[in-house]
Order: C-alpha cells, then sequence, then structure tokens
C-alpha cells in the first residue's frame, strides 16, 4: 500500500535522527521538526487509507482530528493524548521561534511522537495484513 509504504520511508529518516547533534546545531533541529512535520502528514494519511481498506465509514473525507479520532474509536490508534498534543504541534511547529519551545519540540519529537509513529506503522502493517488475509 503505496500510503503506508511513504509513511515508513518517511518514519525511518526520523528514526535516524541524531537528538545529540540537533541539540547544538540550528539547522539540524529545523530539519527534525520538517521530518516530523512530513512523518505526521503521512501518518495521518496512511491511516485514512488503511480505515478505507477496512470499510470504516467516516474515513473517505475528514480532516487529520477526524481521522485520528476514527482510528482511535475502532482501535487502530492506541494513545490518543498523544496523538491529539502530536496534531497540536504539528499545528503550531511552523511558528515555533522561542529556543524554549524548540528544544521542547525535539524532546517531544524524540520521547513521544515518534514511539507513536512506530507503534502506528506497526498496527497499520497488520491491519493491511487482515485486510489481505479476508480476500484470500
Amino acid at each position: 500500500m503505496k500510503k503506508l509504504d511513504n509513511f515508513s520511508n518517511c518514519l525511518n529518516i526520523l528514526k535516524c535522527a541524531n537528538f545529540e547533534l540537533a541539540n547544538e546545531n540550528d539547522i539540524y533541529r529545523t530539519g527534525v521538526i520538517g521530518q516530523f512535520n512530513l512523518t505526521f502528514e503521512l501518518a495521518w494519511k496512511a491511516l485514512q487509507a488503511v480505515l478505507r481498506v477496512h470499510g470504516a465509514e467516516g474515513a473517505e473525507t475528514g480532516s487529520p482530528r477526524e481521522i485520528l479520532q476514527l482510528g482511535y474509536k475502532l482501535g487502530f490508534v492506541e494513545d490518543s493524548a498523544v496523538w491529539l498534543t502530536t496534531l497540536k504541534k504539528r499545528n503550531t511547529s511552523m511558528h515555533i521561534y522561542d529556543e524554549g519551545e524548540i528544544d521542547e519540540m525535539i524532546l517531544l519529537i524524540r520521547d513521544s511522537f515518534t514511539p507513536a509513529f512506530i507503534v502506528l506503522e506497526k498496527l497499520l502493517r497488520e491491519k493491511v495484513n487482515e485486510a489481505e488475509g479476508d480476500w484470500v
């Protein structure tokens, strides 16, 4: 599934981020935040695509918030609090100018958001395999 593969590829790049380097290099910090934004965008779109494969009502259209809520309701997303924080931070990340907020964002990406992406990727792969098993 192309959307899931795109998400996985983007996540693999984020997983390779050197957070020590992000502490001392401004352009690298900007890159990590940019990669987070791209990974988030691909994550919710992959979730939407997998929900569609499963015939989930309401998955045809919707904002990232609506798709994440539907995914949580149907058991495709595990930790709704982390995902709502991820969404909020994605929405504000383009307007962070304070170094303290940037530091916080980098830590959240490392400690909360990347692990949540990893869990989602695994769960979506399982859900795609389930759907394919239904066709066999």
